[in-house]
């Protein structure tokens, strides 16, 4: 029988179980599927490979994505305020316009999503792998990417109304053409230098521009 989310009790795991709040998948195979417009509500998603499922538009507030396969899923538009994505895999997956204030990616491996025009303000990437990814006029404050690959990702009309940590991560041509960085924290000279901008690139106090950028010809 499906299990169904019940206030104050633990829901068993049934991967054959509707898509409801509190549900428990962990570590079942929801590949292709088209689950966009679901309640996932402080569902247990740990381990549940979603490989090019259909997640768009969706409630996930207080989920558990930690480590589940996101492997060209959709979670555009969805609301995963609070979520956990720890350790999760998402190559090439789509979160533009996700809602995610307050969740984490730490340790997440996220290489060439799209977080255009995502709400991520007081969500922790630390140490995950952001390579190429896009955050094209995505919100940020509070935001940490300590320790996170971001190279080659597009900050590219970023809204950054908060400080943002950039401590140890790793800029290797990142695009920050235009960006306003002043707000930013934990960046150091040579992290600029490795970087992408122009003459309209704001750095923190106490930074300079380099006297060349490494992406001029690109």
């Amino acid at each position: 029988m499906p299990a169904f989310f019940v206030a104050g009790e633990a829901a068993a795991v049934d991967c054959r179980a509707y898509p409801t709040p509190g549900v428990d998948w962990s570590n079942c195979k929801k590949r292709l599927l088209m689950l966009d417009n679901s309640n996932f509500e402080g569902a247990n998603l740990s381990g549940v490979d979603f490989s090019m499922t259909d997640l768009s538009r969706t409630n996930l507030k207080k989920s558990n994505f930690s480590k589940a396969m996101l492997v060209r899923a959709s979670l555009a538009g969805s609301d995963a305020t609070s979520a956990s994505f720890e350790r999760a895999e998402g190559y090439r997956s789509n979160l533009s316009g996700i809602s995610a204030s307050g969740a984490s990616f730490v340790s997440a491996e996220m290489q060439r999503s799209n977080f255009s025009d995502a709400d991520l303000t007081n969500v922790d990437f630390t140490k995950a792998e952001l390579g190429r990814a896009i955050f094209y006029k995505a919100k940020l404050a509070n935001t940490r990417f300590a320790l996170v690959n971001l190279s080659r990702a597009t900050f590219h009309n970023v809204d950054m109304n908060g400080p943002v940590d950039f401590t140890n991560a790793f800029l290797f041509l990142t695009r920050i053409e235009g960006v306003d960085l002043s707000k930013a924290t934990g960046l150091e000279q040579d992290q600029i230098a490795l970087a992408c901008g122009d003459d309209r690139t704001q750095l923190p106090e106490g930074l300079k521009t380099p006297p060349s950028w490494p992406c001029e010809d690109e």
